[in-house]
């Protein structure tokens, strides 16, 4: 059923008890896998994305606490790719034929190293190499994306991970949509009020490791004049050099925030009822830090 790859087997029959339970339409044939790890243990919520011979995508999802899924496709050539984090990813094909001898095929991933976390020490934010940005929902349909021009910030890394620190400050004017008229608005009292509180600031003393590369920042955002809990799903993507030799790390973070939390409540309705401007708010953070000695 797939081409064999780090360990992957070719499919076998399926059992009575999937097919007695699944109803499929004529045209339609079994395409289910098992993901699993070098010790044969199964990889749950692997990402799993299944496309056509040019590129299409057809299914995708996660497997099943068994390291499982199936999927219902007509008969034909696929190509599948499984991610998860901490393992090398898997790219394969496969023919899926005959509804009557569906197969369960069985993939093995190979384990990677995560990368090797920054040295103990102060590492500043690098702002010509990182970015803040964010998106909301307008006219209940379409996106709003903008950023913001000017921040700074710094990161003290512990001699053990979890107790390290960081803090980002954000200059609330410098907010950039690219739409002047629309920038002002968000800079007036309407929304961020940028005149009383020019500073959005973000503070935190707990890193939390979930797995692999992925981190849990949990700190207080202050916006507004208000502040709350905010925690950041953060993807640490390694360490590097800079033109001069210079150490640097980098990471990713993600974030969403409900505006009105910090009485950001301004809002407009359109006919039907449709809200102008969203309430959530995604938040992304492109973050490369210098070390300084």
């Amino acid at each position: 059923m797939f081409s064999r790859r780090r360990g992957m087997e070719t499919a076998g029959s399926a059992s009575p008890q999937t097919s007695a339970t699944l109803t499929l339409p004529h045209t339609a044939r079994l395409l289910s896998c098992r993901v699993l790890d070098t010790v044969h243990q199964p990889v749950r919520q692997a990402k799993f994305e299944v496309t056509d011979p040019i590129g299409r995508r057809i299914v995708s999802g996660e497997t099943d606490p068994y390291g499982g899924f199936t999927a219902a496709v007509p008969a034909g050539e696929y190509r599948l790719a499984v991610t998860a984090e901490g393992y090398a990813p898997f790219h394969g094909a496969t023919l899926v034929g005959d509804p009557a001898q569906p197969g369960t095929g069985e993939i093995v991933l190979d384990s990677v190293d995560p990368p090797l976390l920054p040295q103990p020490g102060h590492w500043e934010l690098d702002p010509g190499h990182s970015s803040i940005g964010f998106s909301a929902r307008h006219i209940g349909f379409a996106r709003i994306n903008g950023r913001f021009n000017t921040f700074a910030g710094a990161v003290r890394i512990a001699d053990r991970m979890e107790d390290s620190s960081m803090r980002v400050i954000i200059d609330a004017a410098s907010i950039d949509t690219g739409l002047r008229m629309r920038d002002d608005h968000l800079r007036s009292a309407d929304f961020l009020d940028a005149a009383r509180y020019p500073t959005v600031e973000f503070y935190s003393e707990r890193f939390i490791h979930r797995s692999g590369s992925h981190w849990t920042v949990a700190g207080a955002l202050t916006l507004h004049g208000v502040s709350r809990s905010v925690t950041l799903d953060t993807r640490y993507l390694g360490l590097g050099t800079g033109l001069e030799g210079e150490p640097r790390a980098a990471c990713r973070a993600t974030a969403e925030l409900n505006r009105e939390d910090f009485t950001l409540n301004w809002q407009s309705m359109l006919a039907q009822g449709i809200a102008a401007i969203g309430s959530n708010v995604e938040v992304a953070l492109d973050m490369q830090v210098v070390h300084k000695a």
